[in-house]
C-alpha cells in the first residue's frame, strides 16, 4: 500500500480492491480510505488515557490526510474539503490555517458554496488570510445565489458584512460576483 500503518497498530479494515483503486489513482476510493482512517481516529478508545490510543488516533488521522491530499490534489472538491477541515482542526498535520484556508479557496473556486462561505468567514476573521471585509463579501455573495438548506444563513453573514464596505466596494464586488456566476453555471 502507498501508506502502511505503524507497526503495532490496528489499522481500519480496507478492502484489497478499494486499496488497489486508490492506488491507481481513483479519487472516490482515495477519499473512501481518508474517510475509514478518519474514523478509527475519531472512535472511542477502550482507554481514553493511553498514551498508544493518541498515537494510533494520530497516526489513523496522518494516514487520512495523506489520503485525503492524494484527491485533494486530483481536484477533487471533497477531498479538498477533508484536507482543509484537517488544516483547521490540526488533525493528523499541524494546525496551519492559511493551509486550511488555501484548500478551501480551491473548493470554493470550483462552486462549492460551503466552501465559499467558509472562504468569507475567514476573511472577515483573517484566519489564514489577510482580513478583508470586501473579499468575505464577495465569497459570502457567492455561496448565498445557490440555493440550498444554508442559502438564508450565507446571506445573513453576507449582509453584516455589507455593514462594513463602501457603496463603491459593494458595486465592485457585485460585479465580480456576476462575472464569476456568468463563467461559472450552477
Amino acid at each position: 500500500p502507498a501508506f502502511a500503518q505503524a507497526p503495532g497498530t490496528q489499522a481500519p479494515a480496507i478492502d484489497a480492491a478499494l486499496l488497489a483503486k486508490a492506488n491507481a489513482g481513483d479519487a472516490a476510493a482515495q477519499i473512501e480510505i481518508g474517510d475509514l482512517y478518519a474514523r478509527a481516529a475519531a472512535a472511542p478508545s477502550q482507554d481514553p488515557n493511553s498514551r498508544a490510543a493518541a498515537a494510533l488516533s494520530a497516526s489513523d488521522y496522518r494516514q487520512a490526510a495523506g489520503w485525503y491530499r492524494k484527491a485533494a490534489e486530483q481536484g477533487s472538491v471533497t477531498g479538498e474539503l477533508r484536507l482543509a477541515a484537517l488544516y483547521r482542526d490540526g488533525s493528523g498535520v499541524a494546525r496551519d490555517m492559511a493551509q486550511a484556508a488555501e484548500w478551501y479557496r480551491k473548493a470554493a473556486e470550483q462552486g462549492d458554496a460551503g466552501a465559499q462561505a467558509t472562504l468569507g468567514v475567514l476573511y472577515s476573521m483573517g484566519q489564514g488570510v489577510p482580513h478583508s471585509d470586501v473579499e468575505a463579501y464577495y465569497w459570502l455573495d457567492l455561496a448565498a445565489s445557490v440555493k440550498g438548506p444554508d442559502q438564508e444563513k450565507y446571506a445573513a453573514n453576507r449582509q453584516m458584512i455589507g455593514t462594513h464596505i463602501t457603496a463603491d466596494e459593494l458595486a465592485d464586488v457585485e460585479g465580480r460576483v456576476a462575472a464569476w456566476l456568468a463563467a461559472h453555471p450552477r
